[in-house]
């Protein structure tokens, strides 16, 4: 059965908007997203989430469905993007941002948190989660850490869909 990454639901931001740890209210399609997340889960035994709220109302809404209690897990929060969240992308000044791709895992030009220590903690998140027929209601940039650990080409490139599910098989590498 292994462990099930689920991404949020659209959340109520304007597109090319940097943000991580911001709080963000969801978007209007919340009812009908949540609708068919429902109707796409596979069968769960944990229920898992980010406490930021975009993750926690979709975990809420699945726990009420499915008869699960639901753990808040802070290892799970997206990555802080510092001085960058809230920022459109392409606002953020060209220097920070090759700064950034220069050293992808290391360089923190925006003075939060680095790809590294992302990765780092979804390891520790990975370590800890219940085990099989878990699912964790999470953010891209978990989901991306935690498909590069399982050593998955392409994980720092790929984004999962908003309401999109990850199966992971087996350890992390």
């Amino acid at each position: 059965m292994g462990l099930t990454l689920l991404r949020h639901t659209t959340p109520a931001v304007a597109p090319g908007t940097c943000y991580g740890r911001t709080d963000l209210a969801l978007a209007e399609s919340f009812e009908a997203e949540a609708e068919a997340v429902l109707s796409a889960l596979p069968a769960i035994r944990h229920l898992v989430t980010s406490p930021l709220s975009r993750c926690r109302r979709l975990a809420e809404r699945i726990g009420a469905a499915r008869g699960l209690d639901v753990e808040v897990a802070a290892l799970w929060t997206e990555m802080d993007f510092g001085r960058w969240e809230g920022m459109a992308w392409d606002a953020i000044p060209r220097a920070e941002l090759d700064a950034w791709a220069a050293d992808f895992l290391h360089a923190r030009p925006h003075g939060g948190e680095s790809v590294a220590e992302l990765r780092n903690r979804v390891a520790a998140a990975l370590a800890a989660a219940p085990g099989d027929g878990t699912l964790v209601v999470t953010h891209a940039g978990t989901i991306k850490a935690a498909r590069h650990l399982h050593g998955i080409p392409g994980a720092w490139e790929e984004s999962p869909a908003f309401g999109g599910l990850v199966a992971l098989q087996g350890s992390p590498q």
